[in-house]
Order: structure tokens, then C-alpha cells, then sequence
């Protein structure tokens, strides 16, 4: 497989809770509520899904994020406010195995019309081969985020412009059927975000073309779809918490799978500290850099949206790859 990946132990869990529902775009506004608001209603999970909402819905929908910007996704716990809203909203668009606490949420309430992401493309095993799964876990018996559906699938497939085009197809065709006064301008979207994502992968096939090395190394493990749509390997510093501090022997390994490899760079994300991947890159030497798993956009992100982020992160990988 194009993932490896081995666990850090960690000491501690920090869950984020949220209080109100974030909002997302011009299709949305700070205080709209998820239901009732004369347009169809989409209440998302996070980022990558209320993009892909906002992009096929257009002027047709009203969409709010289950999770606020900045906010790690993973952890996220459902409030009795946005379990109430969720009972107003018209569909609910979501990746099952991602945020075991929206799955709960969604499965339970009366939301007409359910769309999970991860039944609308191919999921697959990452990193199984060192004997891991997706999941996280520890020495200590404490239970961490999960990042793996059912069956030990990785749900991370919006880093893969393909498999993301496979879900926003299907989204299209599940809007078109709830709400089919707009099904027109709907496949019309669609198609156009699936030409866009057609694009953006031809343009990273490449534009990682001629590079030295295929590894790159991450602080989680999210980028497997991304590897093996490209070649490329991940080699990823997964542990239960990602800001806790590697261990002696991991940072020996990888200082080793660096100079074996040609690797430079180690990459953290905008949503996480970035002290795990200075702590590696100082040990064995490399570099630091942004990779960013989109699994949310804020104020530090290098981009304004999924296109721009993946673009940004093209550059960065270019760069640590040798291919720029």
C-alpha cells in the first residue's frame, strides 16, 4: 500500500464541543438556522462536504457546517442545539466514519433525506500493513478519534480529485431528487464542479511528474487516496494525540527513512500544533512545511477554498519532492 504509517503514544485526548452551527458562503448567513429558511436546506458535516453543497447547490440551498472553522473535525461532539436543528434541515450530508458523534447524531434524527459520502465512491485499507489500522490507539487503553468507516476504511477520499468527483456526482443526483423543481441547475452544477475536479487532477498528475523522491512525511495520516492516485508514499507520524511528541525510536526511523529516501520536508496541518513535526524535522534534520488535509478552512489556511488548498499544497509537495 502507499500509506505507512506506525502509532505514537500519546497521554491525552482533547475533545472540542460545539455550540452552534457554523455557517459557510453566501448560500448561508451567521444566523440563519438550518431549517425553514425558503431555500433547501443542507446541514454538512465539515468542510470538505458543505463545499461540495454549496458548489452543486448554488443559489438553491441554505448550508451549515456541524463544524465551526478552526475547529479538528474528528472530535467534534453534537450539542442538543444542533441535534434540535438537524430535525428542521432538509438533507444531511455527511461521511460516515469520520465523526463517529455525527453519525450517531444523523442516523438518529428525521432528516428526510440522508447522503453519506462514503457510500457514493470506493473506499479502501491504508496503512494496514504494518498492522495498524486507520485508527488511532494507544498503549494506555484510551480510546482516540477514529479516522476509518466500517471495515477499517480510510474516509479521507476528498484529497483524491477523483474519488471527490465520484461523491459530488452522487450528492448531485440525491439534490436532484429531493428537490426536483431544481434538479436542472443541479446537474449543471455538478458537471461543472466534476470539469473543475477533472482539471485539478491532470494539473497535479503533472505537476508531481520528475520529482526525486515518491515519500513524504506527515503528522496524520490523511493523504493515502493522494498518494496512490500520484505514486507517491506517505509516511505518516500517527499517534492518538497529534500534537504529542514522538518517540526516541520513531524519530531514529525516520531520520533513516529520510536519508534512504531523499526526504527533506516534514509536513503538519493548519487545524493542529505543528510541534510533532518540528520535533522530527529538528532530530533528523528536515524541514517543516504546510500539507493541509482541507479537513477545514480558516484564516491561516493558504487558500480560500478546497481549489486554491490543493493547489497550495501541490507547490509545497513540489518543492519537498524535487519536482518543482
Amino acid at each position: 500500500m502507499n500509506v505507512r504509517r506506525r502509532l505514537i503514544p500519546a497521554s491525552a485526548v482533547t475533545a472540542v464541543t460545539a455550540l452552534a452551527l457554523g455557517t459557510l458562503s453566501a448560500c448561508s448567513s451567521g444566523s440563519a438556522a438550518a431549517g425553514n429558511t425558503g431555500k433547501f436546506d443542507v446541514v454538512a458535516s465539515f468542510y470538505p462536504m458543505a463545499f461540495l453543497a454549496e458548489q452543486i447547490g448554488g443559489d438553491h440551498v441554505n448550508v451549515t457546517s456541524l463544524t465551526q472553522p478552526g475547529q479538528e473535525p474528528h472530535d467534534l461532539e453534537i450539542s442538543a442545539r444542533q441535534t434540535a436543528r438537524l430535525e428542521e434541515t432538509d438533507a444531511a450530508l455527511y461521511l460516515k466514519g469520520l465523526q463517529p458523534n455525527v453519525d450517531e447524531a444523523i442516523g438518529q434524527s428525521g432528516v428526510r433525506t440522508k447522503i453519506d459520502a462514503a457510500t457514493l465512491t470506493t473506499l479502501e485499507t491504508h496503512g494496514a500493513e504494518d498492522g495498524h489500522g486507520h485508527g488511532h490507539g494507544d498503549e494506555g487503553g484510551h480510546e482516540g478519534h477514529s479516522h476509518e468507516t466500517e471495515g477499517g476504511k480510510d474516509p479521507h477520499v476528498w484529497l483524491d480529485p477523483v474519488k471527490y468527483a465520484e461523491v459530488a456526482e452522487g450528492v448531485g443526483k440525491a439534490f436532484e431528487k429531493a428537490d426536483p423543481d431544481h434538479a436542472a441547475d443541479y446537474r449543471k452544477n455538478t458537471d461543472t464542479l466534476v470539469g473543475k475536479l477533472d482539471e485539478l487532477n491532470t494539473t497535479l498528475a503533472a505537476g508531481l511528474k520528475d520529482r526525486k523522491t515518491d515519500v513524504f512525511i506527515t503528522t496524520h495520516a490523511s493523504f493515502g487516496y493522494f498518494a496512490e492516485r500520484y505514486g507517491l508514499t506517505e509516511e505518516a507520524i500517527n499517534g492518538l494525540d497529534p500534537e504529542s511528541e514522538p518517540s526516541a525510536a520513531r524519530v531514529k526511523d525516520l531520520a533513516q527513512t529520510a536519508r534512504a529516501d531523499g526526504v527533506t520536508t516534514v509536513f503538519y496541518e493548519t487545524l493542529v500544533s505543528d510541534d510533532t513535526a518540528k520535533t522530527v524535522a529538528k532530530d533528523a534534520g528536515l524541514k517543516t512545511d504546510v500539507l493541509d488535509p482541507l479537513e477545514g478552512i480558516t484564516d491561516s489556511s493558504r487558500g480560500d477554498d478546497y481549489f486554491e488548498v490543493m493547489e497550495s499544497n501541490l507547490r509545497a509537495l513540489q518543492t519537498a519532492l524535487g519536482s518543482a
